[in-house]
């Protein structure tokens, strides 16, 4: 292990007190907002056929707004540039990770294509004007750095972007690649028979809130039946290390294996993102969800927290997620050296979650659907 890699890992905790700040600061507090930030796919769609810009599957070279990237061919014959932008609010209380969790999400889009070498990237930020200028000082420079440091990760750097001051604050960027064909898998060729494979667990979206809950006592004693302290704190751990990791191994077995297609899950949950797909499918097919993988202890405490606090649709497969998994579109014969290859290589594994039927376009997830707990 390289020192720079073994000081990462070994990298402590965020400590406001360590760094001059208040016990009680949290990022968390800075935005009203957290993974369910994005307009509604319905009225996003309908804003973006007011642009005039649709998803263009005739010609198999260019894709536009709809998916996770454009593919936009240049002026030079057999080069297309794929590009996406991305950015979101603090989900996370440690600026570090926040920041490493925004590039990695950027980044997935690329990833989502099978791309996996990003030629230029960029931030945006919004810096709060509800920080205090020793907070601004702490809180900006280590959200920067765990950009940076994904960004090195990836074989990438930053190379410009955008700052401004903003009530709440963002973070996110532009990941740009020129590629040529064999660089990018088009996301449209599902066949019946092929199989769905998931990448990462579900679930953050309830891990990050139900932490924050913990501070919260009348909140979190609305769970607090199903759920333990500590087992919150363990699902939120699990959920920024999964946020924190980027999709770039998938995105090289994505080509490896053959991958049929694929999408990141992210703002419009599992469910959402798979009928996003289904729908520009080249041939009349169907995606039929069997599997739910979800952080240990989230799967039952979102069904309490439907009734008493909040109704995230985890279940529904509308649950909001941050930074999430691929769900890629494999022949079944491959799938299953996919899942083992992936777990060798990240220590971490990947489901065969559903099947690709004939059909009409669409996605579900099958009324016997098994939670598996990750």
């Amino acid at each position: 292990m390289s020192e720079k890699k073994r000081q990462k890992t070994e990298r402590a905790p965020f400590d406001p007190v360590r760094h001059g700040l208040r016990a009680d600061f949290r990022l968390t507090r800075f935005t009203k907002l957290k993974g369910w930030c994005k307009v509604p796919q319905e009225e996003l769609l309908k804003l973006l056929a007011g642009l005039g810009s649709s998803l263009n599957i005739s010609d198999g070279e260019s894709l536009g707004a709809g998916l996770d990237c454009c593919v936009i061919p240049t002026r030079h014959e057999g080069i297309s540039l794929v590009q996406t932008t991305d950015f979101f609010y603090p989900l996370v209380d440690d600026p570090y990770d926040q920041g490493r969790i925004a590039c990695a999400n950027v980044l997935s889009d690329l990833y989502a294509m099978g791309v996996t070498d990003c030629d230029n990237l960029l931030m945006l930020l919004g810096i709060s004007t509800d920080l205090s200028k020793p907070e601004r000082d702490v809180v900006t420079p280590l959200m920067m750095e765990g950009f940076r440091d994904c960004a090195e990760e990836a074989g990438t750097s930053v190379n410009g972007g955008q700052s401004v001051l903003n009530p709440w604050f963002i973070i996110g960027g532009v990941a740009s690649s020129v590629c040529a064909k064999n660089e990018y898998i088009m996301p449209y060729n599902a066949v019946p028979g092929d199989v769905l494979v998931l990448t990462k667990a579900l679930g953050t979206q309830i891990a990050v809130n139900a932490h924050q809950w913990i501070e919260q006592s009348e909140t979190y004693q609305k769970i607090a039946d199903v759920i333990t302290k500590e087992g919150v704190r363990k699902a939120y751990e699990s959920a920024s290390a999964s946020m924190s990791r980027l999709n770039r191994i998938g995105a090289t077995l994505m080509r490896k294996y053959g991958a049929h297609g694929a999408t990141d899950v992210t703002g419009f949950g599992l469910l959402g993102h798979a009928q996003n797909l289904a729908k520009c499918q080249k041939e009349s097919v169907d995606f039929i969800i069997h599997s739910l993988p979800i952080i240990a202890g989230m799967s039952d405490t979102a069904k309490i927290a439907a009734k008493k606090i909040f109704d995230f649709k985890l279940h529904e497969g509308f649950s909001a997620e941050t930074s999430g998994g691929l769900l890629i579109v494999l022949p079944k014969e491959k799938a299953g050296a996919f899942c083992q290859e992936i777990e060798e290589l990240e220590g971490m594994p990947g489901w065969i979650i559903g099947d690709v039927t004939s059909g009409n376009h669409t996605a579900k997830i099958a009324d016997d659907a098994r939670v598996i707990e990750a």
